[in-house]
């Protein structure tokens, strides 16, 4: 059976052979691209992913519960940090970096994890993770494996600016990139919609993706001949995520509650009206799992609710920040009964006819675009904790040109925080009426990775008002 009859059968069976109509006026060139693209398509799934998302029903957020949260400052803490240790020293872990997207909305071009990120020198993101696992390794005497999921549209961009940047000082084959999976967009009637001739509309299959990536590439294979048993999760666009923590890795594997498959950090929400999801509870027939709520679906009275000491009862923001065992990752990776949900969007998808040669750029949405999330991974988990952290030390994340998570707030709460780092080895700070630093304060991964590392490395007294100061 040629390239050609392989392909038609496959659309057949999906029933979207419309898609071959006007390919016999393709250049040999073109006609191979497209059907490598056709190909590369998970026809088989698409029957299941519209069932699944047109059927998908309103889910009873009143049974929901607040979650079951654990202070970063705990007394276990020391025990988690020294269990967290452990495993690090033993090379068990590895970080996963989801990098898909493009700088667009920040003015950028080029990756995401390309962008100028640090208060004073303008590290790309890249590097600022780099240091820090650079950092984790030096004082751990170990090798830590980074697996970076990049997409179509960046990955040959990326591998080339680590290339550029000679991997910031770290080994080469210590990176592996991959790219994320696509999904074909479809009209109301699940019919496969095209972008241009010989060239089907797809879009990124969410950061729930990464799990399907993580397999299909081998890297859950790879982790597990390395001996690798924990993934660091954390999304490219929050540069003062901790890449890799040992208190959390110790809470996730040794913590009450925890059944060590699936872990997240929150922050407390700044107010009920933040836009951030959030994680709470929710009754399953196996007893209550841990799930996170879009803050667009929970409810107003929900959202303004407050416990007996005054605080937000859903106010665990959800910051993308999780530990997954990659023996639960293989799970959902290869298990039909633990697969992670489609969740579908009715968006604007300029789109091509071939049987008329006409282009539509439509005014209203025409097209559906399917995706799933991570943390729908949370409920599959026997019993998942969550970790509350500070949200100057852990939250500034980079996703909009201005206001709130832009790079202007980011740049605060960085020098936030590390001002409030030297200021607890005594060295004097400069504050605003409003408490906030009034300098602008850099302090690299590679200088101290949290703040008792300032100890016996700082000497400076004082900074000036205004001043700009890196480490």
């Amino acid at each position: 059976m040629d390239r050609m009859q392989e392909t038609t059968e496959r659309l057949k069976r999906a029933q979207q052979e419309h898609l071959l109509v006007g390919a016999d006026t393709l250049g040999a060139q073109a006609l191979t691209r497209f059907l490598n693209q056709i190909n590369s398509l998970p026809l088989e799934e698409l029957a299941d992913m519209l069932a699944q998302t047109s059927s998908q029903k309103s889910r009873d957020l009143s049974v929901l519960t607040p979650p079951n949260v654990i202070r970063y400052d705990t007394a276990s803490a020391v025990d988690f940090r020294a269990a967290g240790e452990e495993m690090i020293r033993r090379g068990q872990v590895a970080a996963f970096t989801v990098a898909g997207g493009q700088g667009t909305r920040l003015g950028w071009r080029g990756p995401k994890g390309t962008y100028p990120a640090t208060v004073v020198t303008g590290k790309p993101l890249f590097r600022v993770f780099a240091e820090q696992i650079l950092a984790t390794e030096r004082r751990y005497s170990v090798r830590i494996p980074w697996f970076i999921m990049t997409s179509p549209q960046n990955d040959a961009d990326t591998q080339a600016f680590f290339a550029d940047n000679n991997y910031f000082g770290r080994q080469k084959h210590e990176h592996v990139f991959i790219p994320q999976g696509v999904v074909p967009c479809t009209d109301a009637d699940g019919k496969i919609l095209m972008s241009a001739a010989g060239e089907v509309a797809t879009n990124p299959d969410g950061h729930g993706g990464a799990i399907r990536a993580l397999h299909s590439s081998g890297a859950l294979k790879e982790m597990s001949t390395r001996g690798i048993t924990q993934l660091s999760y954390f999304q490219i666009d929050n540069p003062l995520v901790r890449a890799i923590d040992p208190i959390f890795l110790g809470a996730h594997v040794g913590a009450p509650g925890s059944s060590g498959e699936m872990s997240s950090k929150c922050v407390p929400k700044r107010n009920a009206a933040e836009k951030v999801g959030v994680l709470c509870n929710i009754p399953t027939d196996a007893g209550s799992r841990t799930t996170v709520i879009e803050y667009s679906d929970l409810p107003s009275a929900m959202a303004h609710q407050r416990d007996a000491a005054g605080e937000l009862a859903f106010g665990a923001a959800n910051i993308a920040v999780h530990v997954l065992s990659v023996e639960f990752a293989m799970r959902l990776a290869t298990s039909g009964e633990t697969q992670l949900p489609w969740h579908r969007a009715h968006k604007k998808v300029p789109c091509f006819d071939a049987a008329t040669g006409a282009h539509t750029n439509p005014d209203k949405p025409n097209a559906y675009k399917f995706e799933c999330f991570i943390f729908d991974a949370l409920p599959l988990a026997r019993s998942s904790i969550t970790l509350q952290t500070s949200r100057m030390e852990e939250f500034a994340p980079i996703k909009n040109a201005e206001g709130e998570d832009s790079p202007a707030s980011s740049h605060r709460i960085q020098s936030d925080r590390n001002g409030a780092w030297l200021e607890s080895v005594s060295v004097i700070i400069p504050r605003r009426t409003d408490g906030s630093v009034d300098a602008k304060i850099e302090i690299g991964p590679l200088a101290a990775l949290e703040a008792n590392d300032l100890r016996n490395r700082t000497t400076i007294k004082s900074i000036r008002r205004g001043e700009e100061f890196v480490m």
